[in-house]
């Protein structure tokens, strides 16, 4: 799959996503700053809060059509949104989901990296990388 495609998005949606950066949720800002800014884990470059269709992702690897969802308790009440929105993003644009809990990474850091790595070995696979 060419990583250069064209993902349409809701440009409406780039000032809420641009003022979520800058006001990150606590386990937001420890996965970013300790694993994958400025390409730190595995080389591979991730955005925040990236805008794709009618979604804002958390985390976003164009390359690996990637996307990491940090979930808090409000993904409870949400779950619904959750899947449908996981589905139309795998269905139209073969976009894999990864989520993690708040807690696994305030808590568990060194299981998510490990985690992590095993499925960007398994995308590099898929995607032929």
């Amino acid at each position: 799959m060419n990583s250069d495609k064209f993902l349409n998005y809701n440009s409406s949606l780039l000032d809420y996503a641009k003022e979520n950066r800058k006001q990150p949720t606590k386990a937001e800002w420890i996965f970013w700053n300790v694993i994958l800014k400025k390409k730190q884990f595995l080389w591979y470059k991730f955005r925040r809060q990236k805008v794709i269709w009618p979604y804002i992702l958390d985390f976003y690897c164009s390359k690996l059509y990637l996307w990491i969802e940090l979930d808090g308790w409000y993904h409870d009440e949400v779950q619904d949104y959750d899947e449908d929105r996981e589905s139309r993003l795998y269905d139209k644009y073969w976009i894999k989901i990864v989520r993690f809990t708040n807690d696994e990474i305030e808590k568990n850091m060194e299981w998510v990296v490990l985690y992590l790595e095993d499925i960007i070995k398994d995308r590099e696979k898929e995607l032929w990388l």
